[in-house]
């Protein structure tokens, strides 16, 4: 008999513990080298804790629910037991015969993605496949055993616990909302000007970079550009003291299955077009699959939410503490507005600046998002670094 130990992965500075899902393996079970055996929720990212060897999982020693730390032990695997030659050949074939996030999906859906028939090359079971499954038995999302409630007249109610992931979100938002006099300043940016650069490049730049070019990069480099224009902003209040960022790391808000996740993009005002274009896109995948590390979602000087993808026309996003502002982007839509006395139809977007009063003046807010819309209707400056 050799026995390993199966212990939680090394944790951030800034997460004491985190929760254990659901184990994907029975003990006795065999278990091959790679495929995930449970699922770990921190505060901030779901983690997948793989086999680091093949063998037969001896013994859990934490179960599912359980609260756990870094580097603790929570099963042991024999890698000299020998079981049976099907059910060896059964987890082979379950490590293999869905992609990743079709297994993640699965997963938190619910859906048994061996009873699927997969779409993939080889009969590989896809996301796509997990999706149309769920559609059709109406499944509901992943979430905590809930305890049903139906009182007298019919009228069901469900008590669920918050996950992990959601209760720091509702955390931090009440930390931001009570330790900062937060206020939010609006405008509004002609579109126009990016839309047709971006119509006139996107092909150009598709070909050349692998990706394709959005919103987004224009956004976060007008956002460099008043930040390097009004560096309280990209600061942060300590105590009573002030504390200046000289970095630029942009916070990207994207959402998820399991709540909003903020990637930071590091260093942001050293990155090309392409570059930011091909760090959100990244972000954005490995977000949908859980895939994101700790690492990437801590720190930030300064963050960018983006209403608009869901159809917001306006909102007043909530700072994400310890930063001082965020940006909120809206929907772009054509409307009404006067140019040179004439009432002319363009491609408007609502702007909205959060900030904290404490150590940002409203002068300063709004000419910081100012600055911003400028930058949008001249892109040339922002090319130019003017």
């Amino acid at each position: 008999m050799s026995i390993i130990e199966v212990k939680v992965p090394q944790l951030s500075e800034s997460v004491t513990e985190a929760t254990l899902l659901t184990w994907h393996k029975k003990v006795g079970e065999a278990v091959v080298e790679g495929e995930n055996l449970i699922d770990i929720e921190t505060d901030k990212v779901v983690l997948e804790l793989p086999a680091i060897k093949s063998g037969v999982l001896a013994k859990i020693v934490k179960g599912d629910g359980e609260k756990v730390g870094s580097d603790e032990v929570i099963a042991q695997i024999d890698t000299e037991a020998v079981v049976a030659a099907a059910p060896v050949a059964k987890a082979v074939e379950a490590a293999v015969a869905a992609t990743p996030s079709a297994r993640k999906l699965a997963h938190a859906r619910d859906v048994d993605a061996a009873q699927l028939q997969g779409s993939g090359k080889h009969g590989l079971v896809t996301k796509e496949d997990v999706l149309s499954a769920v559609q059709k038995t109406a499944s509901v999302e992943l979430q905590p055993t809930a305890v049903v409630v139906a009182p007298s007249g019919n009228r069901p109610e469900q008590r669920v616990p918050m996950t992990r992931i959601r209760q720091r979100i509702a955390e931090r938002l009440l930390q931001s909302q009570q330790n900062a006099a937060i206020l939010t300043t609006f405008n509004e940016v002609n579109m126009q000007p990016v839309m047709d650069l971006r119509n006139r490049y996107k092909d150009a730049f598709e070909k050349k970079h692998g990706v394709k070019l959005g919103f987004s990069s224009f956004f976060v480099k007008a956002a460099v550009l008043a930040l390097q224009k009004f560096p309280i902003v990209n600061s942060s209040v300590d105590g009573t003291d002030i504390i200046y960022h000289g970095y630029f790391d942009i916070g990207v808000a994207i959402g998820s299955e399991r709540g909003l996740v903020v990637p930071i993009i590091r260093d942001a005002d050293k990155l090309s077009f392409a570059d930011i274009e091909k760090r959100i896109s990244d972000f954005a995948a490995r977000a949908k699959d859980g895939k994101l590390g700790m690492e990437e979602l801590s720190g930030g000087t300064f963050s960018i939410t983006n209403g608009g993808v869901f159809g917001s026309m306006l909102s007043t996003p909530i700072i994400n503490p310890p930063q001082s502002a965020i940006l909120g982007i809206h929907a772009t839509k054509d409307r009404p507005v006067a140019e040179n006395g004439q009432v002319v139809i363009r491609p408007m977007n609502y702007l909205a600046l959060s900030y904290d009063h404490r150590i940002v003046d409203g002068r300063e807010a709004v000419q910081f998002l100012v600055t911003i819309k400028e930058a949008l209707e001249y892109p040339g400056r922002v090319l130019l670094d003017l």
